[in-house]
């Protein structure tokens, strides 16, 4: 897959759009102008009047000044004012310019094993790095119309905020203050996860308050690290704080003594668990306790609601597929005349139009990604985390997955 592809968010149709409403504006200006001079001589109009001229920044398309009309001149209503070009700006939003360009940008981790990594063959690989995929399937019909955008922690939040990526699908936990205060709109829970523990089985440490003294391992900018802070203060359990920017510098420092623990994500312990034990590193030992609510998804740009839609369903259509009994091998062979599945595969009522996506989208989604359980089941389970008895089976199972109806 290239994910050296150019710039997808130029809006082309309207930057288009702005230099006609410049240009209109100008004629405007000359009209007036010629009207209002005293000679009455459209030549010597041009020559006597000052010209506004199409500015350089596309913004700014009404200039100050003799061409602008006044409170006692009556408009041309076929001119667009300042209100009505803002309008045609923001036309179309995000889901537009997505589709235009072909590709979506998914913020994305890199050194994840399980939820996002990049494999021995230099491609993206892992839970969350399938959710992109099934955005692109839904959103564009092509799973694979996805460039992905490492990106740390810290990094996450300002990569959406600036646009530089239109989503983040990067095991990011949704909080009170990152959904107030981030710009991020949080979409549907994908993964349940909870803090935890971790510890090399040798140290005989078996609880938190075995702990006492420790340095710990944490990555920065994480729920993880504000995590730790409270609980272990709240417990009167000393510890020291070392923390890192990735987990490719964090597992490092851990397998070479430099912290006694490692606190994250139990998932992420799992992951690193399984990397550590399998490239024949001492064996590991997690910790029962879980010490926080750990609720993991999609994070798109505050403000645009057609787009977080599109993102969201795309997501959830892996889970009703699962419900359904439908996965990749046979939702394109549906022949059944349940008016529910049809409706989902686009064969019935048509849902889809009212989410800016095709209609068959869901089709899309899990003939080329697959459902719920089989993303799990292919990138999760090999970390050692089963489906069974997990809080991410379906509800019909004991499980949290429940989505809301496709009708």
């Amino acid at each position: 897959m290239n994910i050296d592809q150019g710039d997808h968010m130029i809006n082309t149709g309207k930057t288009s759009t702005r230099k006609r409403t410049a240009v209109a504006v100008v004629a405007l200006g000359l009209v007036v102008g010629a009207c209002s001079s005293s000679s009455g001589d459209g030549d010597d109009a041009v020559e006597t009047e000052t010209v506004p001229t199409a500015p350089a920044d596309d913004d700014a398309i009404v200039p100050d000044g003799t061409g602008a009309p006044t409170d006692t001149e009556a408009p041309d209503d076929s001119a667009p004012t300042s209100d009505e070009v803002e309008v045609v700006q923001s036309e179309g939003g995000r889901l537009a310019a997505v589709q235009e360009a072909g590709v979506i940008r998914c913020g994305a981790n890199d050194a994840l094993p399980g939820f996002g990594v990049i494999d021995s063959a230099g491609d993206y690989a892992g839970f969350d790095i399938d959710l992109c995929r099934a955005v692109a399937a839904g959103v564009l019909g092509d799973a694979d119309a996805v460039e992905y955008v490492p990106l740390t922690a810290d990094a996450r939040f300002p990569a959406l905020q600036s646009g530089e990526v239109d989503l983040i699908i990067r095991n990011t936990t949704w909080t009170a203050s990152r959904d107030g205060g981030q710009g991020g709109n949080f979409l549907f829970t994908t993964f349940y996860d909870g803090q935890g523990v971790m510890v090399p089985e040798s140290s005989g440490i078996t609880d938190l308050e075995g702990l006492a003294d420790a340095t710990i391992c944490v990555l920065s900018g994480t729920t993880t690290e504000l995590n730790l802070s409270s609980v272990f203060t709240a417990r009167g359990i000393p510890y020291t704080p070392s923390v890192y920017d990735d987990n490719t510098t964090l597992q490092p420092a851990y397998e070479q003594g430099q912290c006694e623990a490692w606190t994250a994500d139990a998932s992420a312990l799992a992951s690193g668990k399984s990397a550590i034990e399998g490239n024949g590193g001492e064996t590991q030992f997690i910790i029962p306790e879980v010490i926080s609510k750990e609720p993991l998804g999609p994070v798109v740009a505050d403000g645009d609601t057609e787009w977080a839609s599109a993102v969201e369903w795309s997501v959830m259509a892996t889970v009703q597929a699962w419900e359904f009994g439908l996965d990749s091998t046979n939702i394109a062979e549906y022949s059944g005349d349940d008016p529910s599945i049809l409706t989902f595969i686009g064969q019935g009522d048509d849902v889809a139009s009212g989410l800016g996506l095709p209609t068959d989208y869901a089709v899309q989604v899990v003939s080329q990604v697959g459902n719920y359980q089989e993303i799990y089941t292919t990138h999760i389970e090999p970390i050692g985390l089963a489906l069974e008895g997990s809080p991410n089976n379906l509800w019909t199972e004991g499980g949290l997955m429940y989505v809301p109806p496709f009708r």
